[in-house]
């Protein structure tokens, strides 16, 4: 589904279903040097189960035309428009890792048009090391090699999730490799990146949620450790945003990782009461 946001052509997966805004709409929001794909479960099994679903490509990132966000605010206000766009007058937030970022500080600014939030593999701050900054802007293709050994803690993904055998690495860097080629007027690796160390906003933008919020978190997270999630779920805590937490045996792409049990995660917090 092409949409038109902030006058730029924008990609959404449906999760192979038409869409339709009347429906309970669930907005997914990847990561850096990710795109709609890594929601391939997720997404699709809410498509298919009574949900609305738009698993965004970023501006500047795959199918998404755009300047690629600079910040997470400018991303947030890009998820505003998405929904205007969409004419979706309520949305549960879905985001992981840097689009967690995303999708609380959106939650923040978007009150009460948000009915549920999902923070996957967050950390707040997210500081990202200066050695990896500088090696994503001068040597991606060795940085993209470090995150994928820190990211992963399977060598195959589960049948549910990329299919039987599938090398998950392998897989990791080819996508890497393919959003970072999408865009030759910036290097969307180093910008995400940039993005995520210097956003500073988190426990306002938690103070400001007005929904239910869930933390899921890999236990064997190397990349945003489940104690950096912590400062977040403080803030939830003392803001009296209702919250959980919960944790999957796996590394920072629990989506892939560990996909039955993140989707059965989010799938039973959208439908609570």
């Amino acid at each position: 589904m092409i949409l038109t946001v902030h006058n730029a052509s924008t990609y959404c997966y449906t999760g192979g279903k038409p869409f339709d805004a009347a429906k309970p709409t669930v907005v997914f929001i990847h990561g850096v040097l990710n795109d709609h794909s890594v929601w391939i479960l997720q997404s699709r099994y809410l498509a298919h189960h009574g949900y609305n679903v738009l698993a965004v490509d970023l501006p500047g990132h795959c199918r998404s035309a755009g300047d690629a966000p600079s910040t997470v605010e400018e991303a947030a206000d890009f998820i505003a428009g998405l929904l205007d766009a969409a004419g979706v007058q309520k949305a549960a937030l879905v985001g992981h890792s840097w689009g967690s970022l995303i999708a609380l500080e959106a939650a923040g600014r978007l009150g009460e048009r948000i009915s549920r939030l999902v923070l996957v593999g967050t950390a707040y701050p997210m500081k990202v090391s200066p050695v990896l900054l500088e090696t994503s802007l001068n040597a991606p293709e060795k940085a993209l090699h470090m995150i994928n050994v820190f990211s992963r803690s399977t060598l195959a993904a589960p049948p549910s999730a990329l299919g039987p055998g599938t090398w998950v690495f392998g897989s990791n860097l080819a996508l890497g490799r393919r959003v970072l080629a999408s865009n030759t007027a910036v290097n969307v690796f180093h910008r995400g990146f940039a993005a995520c160390d210097s956003y500073a906003h988190g426990a306002e933008a938690m103070a400001l949620v007005k929904c239910p919020v869930l933390f899921l978190l890999g236990q064997q997270d190397q990349m945003t450790v489940p104690k950096s999630a912590q400062s977040l779920v403080a803030a939830a805590h003392a803001a009296g945003v209702v919250h959980q937490v919960t944790y999957v045996p796996v590394g920072h792409h629990q989506m892939t990782e560990a996909p039955e049990e993140t989707l059965a995660a989010i799938k039973g917090f959208l439908q609570e009461a």
